[in-house]
């Protein structure tokens, strides 16, 4: 756990661009972000879910023209709700 000073200075230096998240996730979903970490190289868990957030939005915005895209964001989206408490609870 960061020192309350060094919590401090960085909401200070990164005031205007970032903010912090904290949240309780499954161990499942822990999981998953060091799978998605590893396999696309990126810095750790917080970057992971950055990257999956860049990647669900191009996906919308592709299915904006694009019907394939479309069809399968709406696959994921229902299997989501109906696995929900999986994920999420």
């Amino acid at each position: 756990m960061a020192t309350a000073k060094a919590q401090r200075k960085w909401r200070d230096k990164h005031r205007f661009v970032k903010t912090q998240l904290n949240v309780m996730a499954r161990k499942l979903t822990h999981r998953y972000l060091d799978e998605v970490a590893g396999t696309y190289g990126l810095k750790g868990k917080g970057e992971a879910v950055a990257f999956c957030c860049f990647v669900t939005k191009a996906m919308m915005q592709r299915s904006d023209f694009d019907d394939e895209m479309s069809e399968i964001l709406d696959v994921f989206a229902t299997t989501y709700r109906e696995d929900r408490d999986i994920y999420a609870a």
